[in-house]
Parts: structure tokens; sequence; C-alpha cells
């Protein structure tokens, strides 16, 4: 991720939904004025979800999301068909496009029922109005053909689609995204439904004050990316840029010198959670300390969660299986944290021989019920909703789950003591 951009968790996510040729691929076109999205007459060309982060206005940044045709064939099909209602789980406003010379169908209907179930907030969009003549309407029936007959307005089709989903009229729009016709339209709508920015989710600036020296220890070596600093890092040193705050970045070999030669203490110290016990060590104890991961877990409204799941750890036994699992894809090194540091504490600590399985990327697996515990990153790079969702599947499967900061913590001791700034200060 460029310094210059906001990173994609913290964007408003557009998922774009709808049937083969409904128009969705043009509607987000003619929406951002680019060509995004690749267009044509062909069924099935959108065959996986295109992510594209960018600036909506009036919106502002966010990541526009093309999904495959909720109508798709065969056995390839469906999985297509999963992968679109999987990108719901990732989705902040969802907009279900629909070809009005076609109407709603069965599809439309089935994905609009889990919208609402999921509660996400969603427009319906007829696209393709410039196709609709004077001797064609949508009628009000079962599965709203366009049959012959006398012309109807707008209005009349807007009311009709309102009775029959249930929903508010204002929700409903009609469009020609090859006219440009009401995109404008639908765009100041989606930026009415998108989250207000007006709400008190600090990573760290909350914590602290204007003039405080915040030290975050940031160990440097070979699974450290080369040339840059990693996103929680990033994004925790800009929190404490806008409160005020001065942040001092050293890693864990400077750590002991930093302080000495600051010549006042710091407020916090905030580590790399790989490297949490030397720097609990070498951290005077009348100074508070935590880690990214912890800071993101609260962050992102499940510290109490993972809190709670690493307690878990001392529940394994001989043959347990614990899924540890990461929200993006990096390149493994040799002493990774998730599939090698983390493996040997956990043996280390339990003395149990338990068993790991890794997932990294953008899909959650379905079937967490076969675990004991689930160890997860701070998902800097998921969103809230995303986030949420993983949390639900492991709540409703009855498994704990906590995460990289948390576990290190609670294996080596420090977890009250990573965790007390927080009660401190709510």
């Amino acid at each position: 991720m460029s310094m210059n951009n906001t990173p994609s968790a913290e964007r408003v996510h557009i998922g774009i939904f709808g049937r083969r040729n409904a128009g969705k691929s043009s509607v987000i076109n003619a929406m951002t004025g680019q060509d995004l999205a690749i267009v044509s007459d062909v069924k099935g060309t959108t065959t996986d979800p295109v992510l594209k982060a960018m600036e909506l206005l009036p919106l502002g940044p966010v990541v526009m999301i093309d999904t495959p045709g909720l109508d798709d064939e065969g056995e390839l099909g469906a999985l297509r068909v999963q992968k679109a209602y999987q990108i719901l789980n990732k989705t902040d406003i969802a907009v279900l496009v629909m070809d009005a010379t076609l109407g709603m169908t069965p599809e439309d209907e089935a994905i609009l029922k889990r919208i609402q179930a999921k509660e996400i907030p969603f427009l319906l969009v007829f696209n393709k109005t410039d196709l609709l003549t004077s001797d064609t309407q949508i009628q009000n029936t079962d599965d709203y053909r366009v049959t012959s007959a006398p012309n109807t307005s707008i209005t009349t089709l807007r009311r009709q689609t309102a009775e029959k989903c249930g929903i508010q009229e204002n929700l409903i729009f009609f469009v020609s995204a090859s006219d440009m016709d009401h995109i404008y339209e639908l765009k100041e709508k989606i930026a009415s439904l998108a989250p207000s920015d007006d709400n008190d989710h600090r990573i760290v600036a909350d914590l602290i004050h204007p003039g405080d020296f915040v030290v975050l220890v940031v160990p440097i070596d070979k699974a450290a990316p080369k040339g840059r600093l990693i996103l929680p890092q990033q994004q925790t040193i800009r929190d404490i840029l806008d409160c005020g705050a001065t942040a001092i970045v050293t890693r864990d070999s400077e750590l002991e010198e930093t302080l000495k030669k600051l010549g006042t203490k710091p407020s916090l110290v905030i580590t790399d959670s790989q490297a949490f016990a030397k720097v609990s060590k070498l951290t005077p104890a009348d100074i508070p300390l935590t880690s990214f991961s912890i800071l993101f877990a609260r962050y992102k409204g499940n510290l109490d969660t993972v809190v709670r799941g690493a307690r878990a750890l001392d529940k394994l036994s001989d043959g347990d299986r614990i899924l540890i699992c990461e929200g993006c894809t990096h390149h493994r090194q040799c002493e990774d944290i998730g599939t090698v540091k983390l493996p040997n504490w956990i043996r280390e600590y339990t003395g149990e021989n338990v068993e790991f399985d890794f997932k990294s990327g953008t899909e959650f697996p379905p079937d967490v019920d076969k675990y004991q515990l689930i160890i997860h990153c701070g998902g800097c790079t998921l969103n809230e909703r995303e986030m949420k969702y993983r949390l639900k599947c492991a709540e409703d499967a009855g498994v704990p789950i906590t995460n990289y900061g948390t576990a290190i913590a609670y294996m080596k001791g420090i977890l009250k003591r990573s965790t007390a700034i927080f009660s401190e200060n709510m």
C-alpha cells in the first residue's frame, strides 16, 4: 500500500450484484467515469469478483466490487455465483442491478433477501431504461417479466417494485448507463447510505494526549517487508500524529538505549507482537505497554472476544486442531510468525502435540467447527464488516477465536499488562 493512499480496509466497500448482462459493469463505469470493468454483450464476462480502490464523488475513497452474474450456469458457474454471495460479507453498500427490459428475476429476489438478512444498506437499480419502449411495461407479477401493455410511468413501476419487495420507493432507481440517465442521482443516493465518519473509533489517539511521546517497536528481521513499514504501523503512526503527539520508531534491538536517551518517560510503548516478551522485559513497569495487534482488535471492536479466546490455549489437548488465519497474502519467510513462530510457541506453552491449518487471503473457511481454536491476524486489511463476519462464523460454530498479539501476550504472561491501558481509559 502506498502511504499516499487510504487503506482499503478504511474505504466504503460498494458491491455491485445482478444477473449476467444486467449491465453491472456498465453501471460501474458510468458511476466512476472510467472503464474500470470490461463491458461485453457476451454473458459471463465477469467471472470473478473484481475489486478496485478508487475515489467516487461525492462519497470519497471507496472499493468498487464487480461480481459474477447470479444466473451463471454449470458447475463452474455455481462456484462463480458462490463467489458473488461471499462478497456480501465485506459489502458496506449493495447495489442490485437489473435489466429493466426483464425486470426482477428469482435470482435477484434471492440475493435481495440475503442482503436484507445481513442488514446491508442497498439500492435496487433497473438499468437499460433506454431500451424500454412505449408499448412495454414491467407488470406487477410474480417474476416481474416485461410484457406488451400500455405504457406505465416509471413512478408506477417504482411503486409496484417497492410493494413487492416491501421496501421504500426511494431505494429504487431507473437508470441508463449508456445515456448516463439518472447516474448522478444514483451516486448521490449511494453517498447518503455510507457510514458516517463521525465515530469515536481511533487506533490509539484516544489513549494519549497532545505532546505525548509514544515509542513504536518495529523489529527488522527476515520477515520484515523490504523498504517499508507494514500497514498497522503506518496507520498507528498517522493516528499518533493526528492527535498532536510524537511517534518515536525504533527496533527492539535499540529499545533500551532509546528509552535512556529519550529524557522523558513515554506515555505508551507499542510493539510488534513477535517481540512482545523482549520488549516487556526492557520496558519499565510504570510505562504502559501494548501491541499493534491488540490495538487493532480494539479498533475493530473485538478486543473482549479475542481476550476470552486466548484462554482456550489452556484447554488444548493432544491432537486438537488450530486454524491460523490471515486476512492478506504475502510471501512467507523462513521465520514467518503465522506458520512458524506461533505454532512453535503454542506447542511449547501447551506441551501438547496440536495440529495446525493455515489460511490466508480474502476467503474464510466455512467449516470452522472442526477446530478447537482460531488465531487470526490483526485484520488490518479487512474492513469492519468482513472482520465481524469472521467472528460471527466462529461464534456460531462455538469455536473460540483470538489474534496473534493477544495469544502471544497470554502465553508470555503479559496480557493483563498489555490491556491495562484500555480499562484505565474507558
